[in-house]
């Protein structure tokens, strides 16, 4: 990793970091019509990273980025770092007088599209500082996808791209499809966040409520205008299925929506992930209400409306919560603690452990037994039609590996800092897979992450990280092989 590769990608970084400078000016001018003092603090932050990035830039013009892999792993991970600490400056600004640990972990749990909190009393908050979380939502949700659709496979990480599976149905100027392929991508995600914030307003939510939940719905974010996340609305099942409904199509692969809705491809929809990450939701689903109707004499729409809308939640690694589930019984708190490591669907907002990867791990298992049997025996792995290639098959096995033993890791990490083992297990866990609420009575789908010592969240901030740039990406900079010349 040469100099001049470095600085081309401060430039990146730089030039990224001035629009999120023009970002704050949205939340500065709600503030603004609201009334509220703090759109001083919008305006400020937006003037001083909008003058830092630009100077910044013009220091580091001049070389143009090499276009290889150990550039990519970088400048992923740096743009990701600017973002967080670009994000976490309002928050730092603003009147709730947040310590850098409370504002930089809320800002990585906006982008990362976690939704975990330290905040209280976001009911009386600020309307400009509300807005603010759920764009780092929206924002960090179009990133992931861009993440798990352009950059993780080109950097062989991970992303069952479909865009590079249909890579032989590119024309001869690729860079007009790329470009088309983007505005196709920014245009259905947007059009899905407006439909949503109408179907949410529609159904009797607050407009301004309906406008930040469907950015952290389609995001799978997590975030809410609310202490309580969606437990005021717990008598309405038209808003509860609405989330159901949009978080479902936040956990789908958006290539596979943009060769759907642009070019009629339905044969895209025959994608195995999907049909892995439906079959596991409606399972628990179902089987967590009968258990609500037979254990608690729930009626059992309502047990069922409840039970999609919390594991949806879960699985789609959004966070929501209409009740406290933890106090369904033991049943149903295992099945969500299962749940957390599940995901969506690879080029998704979701995080977790994607449906493809459980597809091909699997199938990786069968073929092992298999030749326990008949030892010499060929057997391909495949992922539909498709055969999968070795290198893909290690980096599977490999993301495995690394979750376990980062997950382990982790949890000594926040039980040294004297944290409880329900609290420190599921904490690293639910920061890993970005999901957002862990278990127990502190950071439960009731509580907070406010309590937690400040050690502790610069842990499960960088365990955050982590889990969205699917773990090998950050630890590959950290070898000594990634910086020798």
């Amino acid at each position: 990793m040469n100099r001049i590769a470095v600085r081309a990608a401060i430039h990146v970084a730089a030039v990224f970091a001035l629009y999120l400078s023009a970002a704050m000016l949205i939340p500065a001018a709600v503030d603004l019509y609201f009334g509220n003092q703090d759109w001083r603090v919008f305006a400020f932050s937006a003037l001083f990273m909008g003058g830092l990035a630009i100077a910044v830039a013009l220091a580091t013009q001049g070389h143009a980025p090499p276009v290889t892999t150990r550039f990519g792993f970088f400048l992923v991970n740096l743009l990701w770092l600017t973002m967080a600490i670009a994000g976490a400056v309002p928050f730092l600004a603003s009147s709730l007088e947040m310590s850098m640990a409370d504002a930089f972990f809320e800002s990585v749990s906006g982008i990362t599209t976690t939704g975990s909190t330290v905040i209280s009393g976001l009911d009386n908050a600020p309307p400009g500082l509300i807005l603010w979380r759920s764009l780092l939502n929206f924002m960090g949700g179009l990133g992931v996808i861009a993440l798990g659709l352009f950059l993780l496979p080109f950097l062989n990480v991970g992303g069952v791209s479909y865009f590079k599976i249909e890579s032989s149905d590119i024309e001869d100027r690729p860079f007009e499809r790329f470009q088309t392929f983007a505005i196709s991508l920014i245009a259905i995600y947007t059009g899905l966040v407006v439909t949503c914030a109408i179907s949410y307003a529609a159904a009797g939510m607050e407009g301004f409520n309906a406008v930040n939940h469907a950015m952290a719905t389609l995001a799978t974010g997590g975030f809410s205008p609310h202490d309580t996340s969606f437990v005021r609305y717990a008598e309405m099942p038209a808003i509860l299925w609405i989330g159901v409904f949009f978080m479902f199509l936040g956990a789908l692969p958006f290539s596979i929506m943009i060769l759907f809705a642009v070019r009629g491809r339905f044969d895209a929809l025959r994608d195995p992930q999907i049909r892995v990450f439906a079959g596991y939701c409606i399972v628990f689903t179902v089987a967590v209400a009968i258990y609500l109707r037979v254990q608690l004499d729930t009626p059992f729409f309502e047990a069922l409306t409840h039970s999609a809308f919390n594991f949806m939640s879960i699985i789609t690694t959004t966070g929501f919560a209409s009740d406290d589930y933890t106090q369904w019984g033991p049943f149903a708190v295992v099945c969500i603690f299962v749940a957390t490591f599940l995901g969506g669907c690879s080029g998704s907002t979701t995080g977790a452990i994607k449906a493809y990867r459980f597809l091909i791990l699997f199938e990786l298992m069968a073929n092992g037994l298999r030749r326990l049997i008949y030892p010499h025996t060929v057997l391909p792995v495949r992922y539909g039609d498709r055969t999968i290639d070795h290198d893909m098959q290690r980096t599977i096995v490999l993301f495995i590996a690394a979750f376990f033993v980062i997950w382990a890791i982790a949890t000594i990490m926040l039980g040294a800092t004297g944290l409880d083992l329900v609290t420190a297990m599921t904490g690293a866990l639910t920061a890993l897979t970005n999901v957002g609420p862990g278990l127990g009575p502190i950071i439960g789908p009731v509580g907070n992450f406010s309590s937690l010592p400040d050690s502790a969240k610069w842990i499960l901030s960088f365990a955050m990280l982590l889990g969205r740039l699917e773990i090998l990406a950050v630890l590959v900079i950290f070898t000594p092989t990634f910086w020798a010349r």
